[in-house]
């Protein structure tokens, strides 16, 4: 082969890598390829991430993304800073810690913070989401009234890479406890609410949309109460700001025991830094459009709202995300 052939095929086949390789060109989404970090398969996260792919294949028009059930908000952050996913959910305080942690990284010092694994693809954001209401559900036959006396009980403190986990070993602190002072056991919401079921747990964490549908598929067989957090949220909110407060009412799931105190925190819907301006913003822009088909999957939904959707601080919004909600005037 001559050296103006050889040149020519090189140059083609530079062409054809970059084709395949680019997210997506204009208008041009059929190359596009992405996998969403999408939780627990009876978590919100997982319902919204099914509609949300089933949205997107119609508008921009996407091979339809693959749903990747995890274990939560930090396996989310893992897959996406290790470049397993490109799109995912995350609870802010795991969001912000991973920001962290990547900050760190650059910094030099070499350790990850919760558990992202050290890797090195930088995340944005598309949307603030849904608020998650943490739900310390107790069997009503349990004397505990609130989170202090469930010593030597037997509860889940959610999957071991939750965002769950993070915030249930927060609380503890909180209350002056510490795990030892449990009989803990670590299991995603399927497995809690089955155990729970089964009479092997007394207690379990669960940071989720209101209503979740296990919960209250589990409240119409076992009878339950949620425990008041309001004598552990001062000092849990002045370690950790991210994190608000709100009251649950006991309508909810139509438990007994009254409306209770507790944590609120933000949602985001993430991407890394693979992705291109052009796909993150048609992302977003069938978000929205998606809106009554979210709602459809999840009624958590009904809150996502245009305006808000831009709080996701302290991550950053995608340049494209950004594109889109200035092109709407936000």
């Amino acid at each position: 082969m001559s050296g103006t052939l050889l040149r020519l095929h090189a140059v083609g086949a530079a062409l054809a890598l970059a084709a395949l390789s680019s997210t997506a060109c204009g208008d041009d989404f059929d190359q596009v390829k992405l996998t969403v970090a999408a939780g627990s398969p009876v978590g919100v996260y997982a319902k919204l991430s099914t509609a949300l792919a089933d949205a997107w294949t119609r508008d921009p028009g996407i091979p339809r993304p693959q749903v990747a059930e995890t274990s939560g908000s930090v396996d989310n952050l893992q897959r996406l800073r290790g470049g397993q996913a490109q799109v995912g959910f995350s609870a802010a305080d795991a969001a912000a810690d991973a920001v962290a942690a990547a900050v760190a990284d650059r910094a030099g010092a070499g350790t990850a913070v919760a558990g992202t694994g050290g890797a090195d693809r930088k995340l944005y954001a598309l949307a603030r989401m849904h608020d998650d209401y943490l739900q310390l559900v107790v069997r009503d036959d349990i004397p505990a009234t609130k989170l202090s006396e469930l010593k030597g009980m037997r509860v889940s403190l959610g999957a071991q890479d939750s965002g769950v986990r993070l915030i249930a070993q927060r609380l503890l602190a909180s209350a002056g406890m510490s795990i030892d002072d449990l009989q803990p056991s670590y299991h995603d919401l399927q497995a809690s609410t089955d155990r729970m079921r089964d009479g092997a747990l007394d207690a379990f964490f669960w940071s989720g949309g209101v209503p979740t549908d296990a919960v209250t598929t589990l409240a119409a067989t076992v009878k339950l109460r949620m425990l008041d957090l309001g004598d552990v949220l001062p000092d849990l909110r002045r370690a950790y700001p991210v994190y608000g407060s709100a009251t649950l009412p006991a309508s909810a799931y139509q438990l007994g025991g009254g409306p209770v105190v507790t944590l609120v925190v933000r949602n985001f819907l993430l991407v890394n830094d693979t992705m291109s301006d052009d796909v993150a913003e048609a992302l977003v822009r069938g978000l929205f459009a998606a809106q009554p088909a979210l709602v459809a999957a999840s009624p958590v939904a009904r809150s996502i709202e245009v305006r808000s959707a831009i709080e996701t601080t302290p991550v950053e919004l995608h340049p494209g995300a950004m594109r889109y909600y200035r092109d709407v005037k936000v």
